[in-house]
């Protein structure tokens, strides 16, 4: 068996070239979506990350804004920030880049942008609305799996899925996605035992747990389906996830890459949240 190689970046430019067309219906209505982005300090990958978003939408006609602080900035002067641009009509989006200088509360700053702007899904109302399946605001990158796994067309009701990685950002979310879908979830994470007597049982396995190789063939079963979130930087610069690619591309029946898979997505579905967010405004 060859997997079919989920290709992440095709996928993603499939949605902008919708999402450009939802953009150009809302300028006839006078509106422009606009996303604020605020970023602490000058750590290397949170930069780039930021330019990406930055770029992206730039590629869809959505407004940026984006709000440099130094890394020993008060919090209580990004608080304000944001509590302005929860006012503003041109901004239907808020995001501040994580991580944060030590001198932040995560929290404090996550619950003081709106929930009706939290288009990264990480307020407590968008989290809370994840378990009642009626959030707002999907957090991205299990949004961008969903996709990715709707566009395969991959059935995943009544599948058993396994989620290796507990993170409020991407495992916790994820779970309560597929959940709402009529999957069997099982969470896996640091503590569990015998790991793979949970992943040889999985239809289809997201991990998400950030140790490169951490999924090596014996642990899958054949024809499974492999959702790699994980990216990793290894001593001699290559990116890989937290799955042996090479090892599984020739056992299951579909995989991620990394680079080049689930990444894309995220921030293609970042562009998704601030474009919602300006349509119910208009």
């Amino acid at each position: 068996m060859t997997a079919k190689i989920i290709d992440g970046r095709a996928v993603s430019a499939a949605i902008r070239s919708d999402l450009k067309i939802r953009v150009q219906a809302l300028a006839k209505k006078g509106t422009t979506p606009g996303l604020a982005v605020i970023m602490v300090g000058a750590n290397p990958a949170s930069a780039v990350y930021v330019r990406n978003k930055i770029r992206a939408c730039g590629e869809v006609g959505i407004r940026s804004f984006q709000h440099n602080f130094p890394a020993d900035a008060d919090p209580k002067a990004i608080l304000d920030l944001i509590e302005e641009l929860n006012t503003r009509k041109d901004t239907h989006g808020i995001l501040v880049q994580l991580p944060l200088p030590p001198q932040f509360s995560i929290s404090e700053i996550l619950q003081t942008i709106s929930a009706d702007k939290d288009v990264d899904g990480f307020h407590l109302y968008n989290v809370g609305g994840l378990v009642v399946g009626d959030t707002v605001f999907p957090p991205c990158t299990p949004y961008g799996v969903v996709k990715l796994l709707e566009h395969e067309g991959i059935e995943i009701e009544g599948k058993n899925v396994v989620v290796v990685g507990a993170s409020n950002i991407v495992g916790k979310p994820m779970a309560l996605m597929l959940m709402q879908r009529d999957a069997t979830v099982a969470i896996c994470h640091a503590k569990t035992r015998d790991l793979a007597q949970f992943t040889i049982l999985a239809d289809i396995l997201v991990v998400a747990a950030g140790k490169p190789n951490l999924i090596v063939p014996q642990m899958v079963k054949t024809g499974a389906v492999v959702i790699d979130v994980g990216i990793n930087r290894l001593p001699d610069g290559r990116l890989v996830g937290d799955a042996d690619f090479e090892g599984l591309k020739n056992k299951v029946s579909h995989i991620t890459p990394v680079p080049g898979g689930v990444g894309p997505m995220t921030v293609t579905m970042l562009l998704s949240n601030t474009i919602a967010s300006a349509e119910r405004a208009a």
